[in-house]
């Protein structure tokens, strides 16, 4: 048997990724292990329970997947689980129709299907598992498992329209439904008895168990019923909280599963049913208002959803038809990043639908199930990433220790008592007393009291938690990401003025604080026009961004009537009129025909617009300045804009450049056939739009605390770079007196490699009171004794792109000092993120939830200052709108951590001097009394760990352990079985104690947290930290040529990251074969660009 047979991959290169391992079950085997079951009272069934892969090995045979009836399933990341799952068949036979058993006839209409290689004919059945609510079927043709509930990505727009438009027959929607399984998001409210057993076979709990009935055997009745008082009282608490959040998340889905929906059945007509029997590949009927309940792919008509369930806006997004392509291209290359305008997620809301011809706006059936946007949200819920927190697995080693400890006592134990002959049972039953007695049985819960308690408080200052072991691990967090719009700055914008173009050349700045009407040209028509507000309930809802920008214009919106047929218009679009307080304009009306709408990915949106009395039509396009100067024509782009557009953003204003052209169509018919590539061609240059971008009042005190705290603050937004940096130097996240270095990078072309360029930004006195920042591309540079750690990186995300592909090796050190990154897609967000982590840092995110859902999933600690249930996707939401969260969660993360910390120590120091005791009291073969149990372990630490009034107890208890020693109370030292000993005896342990507390607090305070004396020691014996960005950091330092300023570098061999400065470098310093790359050509074509 070949490896390649019996191993596979499952969701190869997703973040849900798993080996799977084929496994046949041997009936010797399996009779076996359930003797030794039998013989070990079932203490070999436990053990499998907790590894479920050492019950595969024993009682299956590695064979081929394809003969499998077990397989062994485990994740590829660090943690290495492992999941056990029975093979399943399911049978076609169970259909109430005859089916062909020929295998050259496809069962389903779609022959790329997996559906088709997996059923097997004659027989009529599949093989499948079902993985974390994941169905996948084994696809005899590529010889592995594959997902179903979903259509294959390899369709192309043609497929979608002419194999699923009609929708699908009423034979291939039962094969498919037996196959994908029902489209549920189904969330088990966990049965109360089920709860209950899995906590009470916690490994600790079953050692728990063992230790109180050797306890019990004993003689300790009353410590042993304190402690399982104790225990049940715990496992009633966690199985409460674990049923209540059962509860929420079956509610939170319950709705979902209950929709009536309309779909086309083909040879049929319109059919209704529940929304659980729906299959992909269903043509689905919007008739209206609705909720979503699979994700579904828009094939006729547009529509506007809230999509505020995924991303946490509230802001109405316009869907776009899957247009009608002949060529076989798969639909998402087709739109490329932007395929989501097609796509309607599963839970959002539709609320308003604009059919374009006669019918109905129609939908393919896309994914069904756990497949869609809302089950993937649920599943991650359901299933969270393990954290990899290094003081949980400290504690972890710290337990093995501590049970090392215990094993040495043991024998000791068996040594003591053998030597005095006491019996052998007696013997081990106080060998395994003492083994047992090293791990204190209140260690899991002390561990989370600290969790606990900075949950509650954060809750009193509204900042919510979905993954409470993360607050720990916010204590950690020494990088914080923030994206800039909504979080930084206010997320309303001020209309500042307008800059309109005329001959090639900026006009005169027209200023809204004038009070003066935006006079009527192209450049008011484009506002009015080019956005993606709607009309709801009489009520203009959409973007704050384009609803400042139509606000300007002082025109109006109205409902398409009869007055304006004679416009060759439909029902569903949109009539945009003057305003009373508009300024004069000969066009009545302008009436939206098609949009392509804004994406982050192309930075731009357009419209095709109608103006009453006019027989052409005209395109409206917005975006930002850089891209939308690219789709004009160069004749109309004014030489200066450059200069211009860095004028307004290193101002901190924002910037939107618009544009317009005619279109010569004949029929309004046309319109939907025009494809976006000829529609943002060839455009003419209309100005710039320019918006005043205030920074929130909370943000830079809050970013002087985090730098303070030496946490690194770095902005992560799709705005401009240039407005980016004055942002960052306005809320001081780039202190005064600190450097900019502009990075630059640009792909390779034919004769020249990738090339990054870096420019050094300086500060200069432009007016009284006034700093303006200009790119200075002169030759000036910053002395290297100058620069220390007082310079930072700023860059955009077509730059960073380039370097992540091209300069990989260069990455690393740019980033330690990245500050500014712009114009970032929500992918390179993520992917951002993650470079973060790979240098070692504990990143934060914190984002409005917009285009940073990546980012917030990928952060150790993700913050979003969203309201809506897409917060889901974050650990931590904050109902109050401002970064002031970001300090009081790493403060409460601080203090959990801490505690969790400093309970830890507490306990297993407790632990050993209790073993200790333990020990020298065996030596006279005596034992700690009953109540001397409960007191300790009770009252004492119990009481100490699981409150927050550490000093008060502490106090209680010594006055509680001088009143015990010197009372002399007979009764109650017979009752708790002391012996009592001379004063003399009790005035010296007293002292003993006394003075083991001042060691233990001057070798606390004085060493353990004195910070300098570590950092002393530190630098004498030369130890450094092991993080990547320290090694990173004291590299850097250490190199007179970091950081790169003006000057340009050029990638050369891409396998060794070897890369070259060919304007600094002579002929003979570059090898032969990077010179000869591109010949002269190249050679000229470097100086040109130099």
């Amino acid at each position: 048997m070949e490896e390649k047979d019996h191993r596979a991959l499952l969701n190869q290169g997703e973040e849900n990724e798993l080996e799977v391992f084929g496994y046949q079950t041997q009936s010797l085997r399996r009779a076996i292990c359930l003797t030794a079951s039998v013989l070990t009272c079932g203490v070999l069934l436990l053990v499998f329970y907790w590894r479920p892969q050492w019950r595969v090995w024993a009682t299956c045979i590695p064979c081929p997947l394809q003969e499998a009836d077990t397989v062994l399933l485990r994740t590829t990341d660090e943690f290495q689980r492992y999941i056990r799952k029975k093979v399943i068949y399911l049978y076609l036979s169970t259909l109430k129709f005859p089916i062909s058993k020929n295998p050259e006839e496809p069962l389903v209409a779609d022959r790329h299907s997996v559906i088709n290689h997996a059923i097997l004919k004659p027989e009529l059945k599949l093989r499948c598992i079902q993985v974390q609510k994941i169905r996948y079927v084994w696809d005899n043709l590529e010889k592995r498992f594959q997902k179903v509930g979903l259509l294959e990505d390899s369709h192309s727009c043609y497929d979608i329209h002419h194999m699923f438009g009609l929708g699908l027959t009423h034979e291939e929607r039962e094969v498919r439904r037996l196959v994908c399984g029902p489209n549920a998001i189904e969330v088990e409210i966990q049965p109360i008895w089920k709860l209950l057993i899995k906590q009470v076979l916690n490994p600790f709990y079953v050692f728990q168990a063992f230790t109180l009935t050797l306890w019990m055997s004993q003689g300790y009745i009353e410590y042993s019923v304190a402690i399982i008082i104790l225990s049940v009282i715990s496992i009633v608490l966690t199985v409460y909280d674990l049923r209540q959040q059962s509860v929420k998340l079956h509610n939170l889905v319950e709705d979902h599963n209950k929709v009536q929906v309309t779909i086309t059945v083909k040879g049929k007509g319109e059919q209704e049913l529940e929304s659980r029997l729906l299959v992909p590949g269903d043509a689905l009927i919007l008739p209206g208002k609705c909720s979503l309940p699979c994700d579904a792919l828009l094939i006729d008509g547009s529509c506007v959803v809230n999509e505020g369930m995924l991303t946490g806006e509230s802001i109405p997004v316009t869907k776009m038809p899957l247009p009608h392509m002949e060529n076989t291209m798969p639909w998402k290359s087709h739109s490329s990043e932007d395929y989501r305008k097609h796509v309607l997620f599963c839970g959002t809301e539709v609320i308003q639908v604009k059919p374009t011809g006669q019918g109905p706006v129609r939908a393919v059936v896309l994914r069904t199930g756990y497949n869609t946007a809302k089950g993937d949200l649920v599943r991650s819920i359901l299933y969270p990433r393990p954290l990899n927190f290094k003081l949980y697995s400290d504690a972890f080693k710290f337990i093995v220790f501590l049970a090392c400890i215990g094993v040495v006592g043991f024998f000791y134990a068996l040594g003591v008592y053998m030597y005095h002959r006491v019996s052998l049972r007696h013997t081990v039953a106080m060998a395994l007393l003492l083994f047992t007695g090293t791990v204190p049985p209140v260690l899991p819960a002390a561990l989370t009291t600290g969790i606990m308690y900075a949950q509650k408080r954060l809750k009193k200052k509204k900042i919510y938690c979905i993954s409470p072991q993360r607050i720990n691990m916010c204590g950690q967090i020494n990088l914080v990401c923030f994206d800039k719009t909504g979080t930084l700055t206010e997320d309303g914008l001020d209309l500042w003025g307008t800059v309109p173009t005329a001959d090639n050349c900026f006009q005169e700045v027209h200023s809204f604080a004038s009070g003066r009407a935006l006079p009527w040209g192209p450049l008011c028509a484009a506002m009015a026009s080019c956005h993606s507000l709607i009309l709801l309930d009489g009520t203009i809802q959409g973007d704050p961004l384009d609803l400042k920008m139509f606000e300007g214009t002082n025109w109006i919106m109205e409902d398409c009537n009869v007055d304006y047929c004679k416009f060759r218009t439909s029902d569903s679009n949109i009539i945009i009129k003057p305003g009373p307080k508009a300024s004069r304009s000969p066009v009545e009306a302008i009436t939206i025909l098609r949009q392509f709408p804004f994406s982050s990915s192309l930075q731009r949106m357009s419209v095709v617009a109608g103006l009453a009395g006019e027989d052409h039509f005209h395109v409206y396009m917005k975006g930002a300045p850089e891209m939308l100067a690219k789709f004009c024509r160069s004749e109309t782009v004014p030489r200066n804009f450059p200069q211009e557009l860095r004028n307004y953003t290193m101002q901190g204003f924002r910037v939107i450049a618009l544009a317009h052209k005619t279109l010569s169509l004949g029929k309004l018919s046309e319109v939907d056939s025009l494809s976006r590539e000829k529609v943002e061609s060839e455009l003419t240059f209309l100005g710039l739009l320019i918006m005043a971008n205030r920074l929130k009042k909370e943000t830079k005190p809050v970013l002087k605390e985090l730098r303070e705290a030496c946490i690194r603050t770095v902005m992560i937004t799709g705005d401009n770079l240039q407005t980016a940096i004055t942002v960052a130097k306005n809320s001081e996240m780039i202190p005064q007196g600190n450097q900019v270095i502009l990075v630059e990078a640009n792909e390779p072309e034919e004769f020249v490699p990738a090339s990054v360029t870096w420019q050094l930004v300086e500060n200069q006195e432009n007016g009284p009171g006034k700093n303006e920042t200009y790119i200075n591309i002169g030759n000036s540079s910053v002395l290297p004794e100058e620069q220390g750690n007082c310079y930072h990186f700023a860059m955009s995300g077509k730059s960073y792109q380039v370097l992540f592909q091209h300069f990989n090796s260069l990455l690393p050190k740019i980033l330690v000092n990245g500050t500014i990154f712009a114009r970032m897609s929500p992918g390179q967000k993520s992917s951002l993120v993650e470079e973060f982590q790979k240098l070692n840092y504990y990143v934060g995110m914190c984002g409005d939830g917009a285009n940073d859902c990546g980012a917030l999933k990928m952060a150790h600690a993700g913050i979003s200052l969203s309201e809506q249930e897409a917060s889901v996707a974050s650990p931590f939401t904050s109902k109050t709108a401002n970064i002031e969260c970001v300090p009081h969660l790493i403060k409460e993360g601080r203090a959990a951590l801490v505690s969790s910390f400093g309970v830890f120590k507490y306990l297993t120091m407790y632990g050993i001097i209790q073993f200790i005791g333990a020990s020298l009291l065996y030596w006279q073969l005596q034992l700690f009394g009953n109540y001397q149990y409960i007191v300790q372990d009770i009252a004492i630490t119990l009481m100490v760990c699981l409150t927050n009034v550490f000093s008060f107890l502490l106090i209680t208890a010594l006055g509680l352990t001088v009143f015990i020693m010197f009372s002399d109370f007979q009764a109650i030292y017979r009752r708790m079985e002391f012996i009592p000993t001379t004063t003399s005896w009790r005035v010296s342990i007293l002292v003993a104690a006394l003075i083991q507390f001042c060691v233990a607090f001057f070798v606390e305070d004085a060493i353990l947290q004195n910070r300098e004396l570590w950092l002393l020691i530190k630098n004498k014996l030369g130890f450094c930290s092991k993080s990547q960005y320290r090694n990173w950091q004291r590299k850097l330092a250490e190199d007179p040529t970091w950081p790169p300023t003006n000057r340009t570098d050029y990638s050369g061999d891409s396998q060794n990251g070897f890369y070259i400065n060919q304007g600094y470098e002579s002929p003979e310093q570059i090898p032969k074969g990077k010179l000869q790359q591109g010949g002269q050509t190249t050679e000229q074509h470097f100086w040109t660009r130099l």
